[in-house]
């Protein structure tokens, strides 16, 4: 849908609610008491709920200063806070819950607390290491990795490590340690922090919950001042998010939610849709509202969504109650090609497959910009790098370099920002963008793209992004948008790492693809073991996956294409199947015709605790978790050992860790022994952990099958 602009002309309906469909302007339109709406993907939900808010300002229900919008990235926020503008209501706040929290923790910390505010910790890592090391536990950076997203959790779902051990049950070995040892690395981790007087993110939700209860005055100031709520993404909300929303109304009703259960994707960092699926029991007089009507998809690619969601069967009673009835989306765009699905022999091959088919489009006319790969690990996206790259196809590594960081950016902005002054004192009145085009032409910025690619293709690129910005601005905001008014949207997105578009391929992973959309989606690596992923071990983490890949397939307008391999490497064996989740989808393939062999895999069991050859019991944890006695000879062929402690040392030399973080000779042993053919028997194996399987699975599979072909 095109966004209706606030021109000022028409009656007050004309201008804002004019353009919206039903479901919209009853959104919009209702600005008192609680409401709900449950919106797919791709039904203009920040659509109804900006114009809800100008709606609600420009007739003066609310009072700007007096509303609060809350979402859940900071890229989110500016895009808000941007199209709020748009439509004249820009003095309205819109921030992440830890922005709206931190700016009244700054405020009420003195009077509430005392002293100066700690410095606030931005990465983890280092004090979890600290932590571990105060307790003589080896970790390395995996396993930080997994202990950091663990205290996370934990935090956000406002346990601490007295009670963590209690409610942690079932949530299997983070980095590699057991529940106590977790909770005695997080009690050392507050320790630290404490020491190095830092706080955490997770820090300034809880002392901001902690202060509004505790202090009723504080409590009072923030109630007086933000009368209505708006919550976009309500589904992700985290029961610490939930408990400062509720402090924040203290009883009042004067809130709007926004969501769609089946786009809950972040579960393992402690959101949940049951706030979203019970506010009508929580609030009895809430109007509840549907948005189903797609503007984004072709009806190909929602009927395939659609479908995705609706093949899904019963994982058992807790899986099927947590399982929300999905919304069933109805297409308003003209139809398009058939979904693609291709099946190749290797992942080489699939990203060969891939970056033709993407020059294909773009051949066609489809910016490059309009493109987008997505998959499930970030360590799927070197294939498709060095595909795109032999092809001569520019790309954009979500994830990767920040856009504001780029130093022709960085100096293009600083250019701008000294312009300002020359330009206020300059009489002529030059568009904005020629304006942007004159001051960034002397960084190497030229109207046509430069032929070559590389480095000089990627800086233009990023200048072209910056132009490209300025005439979509000064289109939006009308002809007395300044040049100081663009500067000042620079630093906001800066500071929010809202970026403009960029002219390349986008490389994303799955996650990192939520909220956004292209004109075409290759959805890639969808074999077992990474579609759903092979940790996926219970039946509503498999459902969690399924809604990932209903993330993915809504992120298409018109062109979608899923594809997997058959085998990692060229060559190797074929043992990988397509994703369950496809049973059905694709062409000739009958819905659960393989579920016997795609069962959720078991949790691991306890390893043996007696020999499998002689029958001893087993005394050592390296026995165990080989399953044979020392004294009893090894089943292994010796190349095999020897071609997987080979790479596990270049493993080791490349990450500049000690061979045994990589894998222990033990589970070495047991792999060598074992000779898993698929991500899901290596699994099994004790040692490996989810953790090393993301990391070194495919890798060792890999190991094994040229083993094997060589004997």
């Amino acid at each position: 849908m095109t966004e209706v602009i606030f021109n000022g002309s028409g009656t007050l309906e004309e201008r804002i609610l004019g353009g919206l469909d039903a479901e919209q302007r009853e959104v919009a339109s209702n600005l008192k008491g609680p409401m709900c709406v449950l919106a797919g993907a791709g039904t203009g939900k920040t659509r109804a709920i900006t114009h809800r808010i100008a709606y609600g300002v420009h007739s003066g229900v609310y009072s700007p200063q007096r509303l609060l919008a809350v979402t859940f990235t900071s890229r989110a926020a500016a895009e808000m806070r941007s199209r709020l503008r748009d439509l004249g209501v820009g003095n309205v706040q819109a921030r992440t819950f830890h922005a709206a929290a931190l700016r009244q923790l700054q405020f009420f910390w003195p009077q509430a607390i005392g002293g100066v505010l700690p410095n606030l910790l931005d990465h983890k890592a280092n004090m979890i290491a600290e932590a571990a090391r105060r307790l003589r536990l080896s970790t390395d950076r995996a396993s930080i990795r997994d202990l950091a997203a663990e205290i996370e959790w934990a935090k956000v779902s406002m346990l601490t490590p007295a009670n963590y051990l209690e409610n942690a049950q079932g949530r299997g070995t983070p980095g590699g340690f057991d529940l106590t040892a977790v909770s005695r690395v997080f009690q050392s981790y507050e320790d630290v922090k404490t020491d190095r007087n830092v706080i955490d993110f997770e820090d300034v939700l809880l002392i901001t919950v902690g202060i509004l209860q505790e202090d009723p005055k504080v409590a009072a100031t923030v109630r007086e001042q933000y009368r209505h709520f708006v919550v976009d993404e309500y589904q992700d909300v985290s029961p610490l998010q939930q408990r400062l929303l509720e402090l924040w109304l203290g009883g009042r009703d004067e809130l709007c939610v926004v969501g769609d259960a089946s786009q809950t994707i972040y579960s393992f960092t402690g959101a949940s849709p049951k706030h979203l699926l019970g506010f009508k029991a929580q609030y009895p007089e809430a109007s509840v509202v549907k948005l189903v009507r797609d503007y984004r998809s072709t009806p190909q690619v929602v009927k395939l969504a659609n479908d995705l969601l609706g093949s899904r069967r019963s994982g058992g009673p807790a899986a099927d109650a947590a399982w929300a009835k999905p919304l069933q989306l109805v297409a308003q765009s003209a139809g398009g090609p058939e979904p693609r699905f291709m099946e190749c022999p290797d992942d080489e091959a699939e990203a060969a497959v891939v970056a033709g088919r993407i020059k294909e489009l773009i051949d066609a006319g489809v910016k490059p910009s309009e493109i987008a790969v997505l998959f499930r690990t970030n360590g799927q996206s070197e294939a498709y790098e060095q595909a795109l790259a032999s092809a001569g196809i520019g790309y954009q590594l979500r994830g990767g370099e920040r856009f504001f960081a780029r130093k022709e950016v960085r100096d293009a902005i600083l250019q701008l920002r000294a312009a300002t002054r020359a330009v206020a004192e300059d009489s002529t009145k030059e568009p904005l963008g020629q304006l942007v085009r004159d001051i960034v032409a002397s960084l190497g910025y030229t109207d046509a793209a430069p032929h070559s690619g590389g480095a000089l293709r990627e800086r233009w690129e990023s200048l072209a992004a910056l132009v490209s910005l300025a005439d979509e601005l000064a289109l939006s905001r009308g002809a007395g948008f300044t040049l100081v008014e663009f500067v000042n949207e620079l630093q906001e997105r800066s500071v929010a790492q809202f970026a403009p578009t960029v002219q390349g391929v986008t490389l994303a992973s799955l996650h990192a693809a939520k909220g956004l959309e292209w004109d075409a989606v290759f959805l890639v690596g969808l074999s077992e073991g990474l579609m759903p992923i092979s940790f996926a071990d219970t039946p509503g983490s498999v459902d969690e996956e399924r809604r990932l890949l209903y993330v993915g397939i809504t992120r298409a307008r018109e062109h979608l294409s899923l594809s997997w391999s058959t085998a990692r490497t060229p060559g190797g064996r074929a043992n990988r199947k397509p994703s369950r989740f496809l049973d059905g989808l694709r062409p000739d393939s009958v819905l659960g015709a393989s579920a016997r062999s795609r069962a959720v895999p078991r949790r691991k069991v306890a390893a043996p605790a007696s020999c499998r050859v002689c029958g001893t019991m087993l005394a050592t944890g390296a026995e165990r978790k080989v399953g044979r006695c020392s004294q009893c000879p090894p089943s292994y062929e010796e190349q095999t050992f020897e071609a997987l402690r080979q790479w596990r040392k270049e493993e080791a030399l490349g990450n500049d860790v000690p061979a045994y973080v990589v894998f222990t000779d033990a589970t070495l042993t047991a792999i060598a022994e074992a000779r898993p053919a698929s991500l899901e028997e290596l699994a099994k194996l004790a040692g490996v952990g989810p953790s090393k399987l993301e990391k070194y699975g495919e890798a060792v599979l890999a190991v094994l099958a040229e083993s094997e072909a060589s004997s």
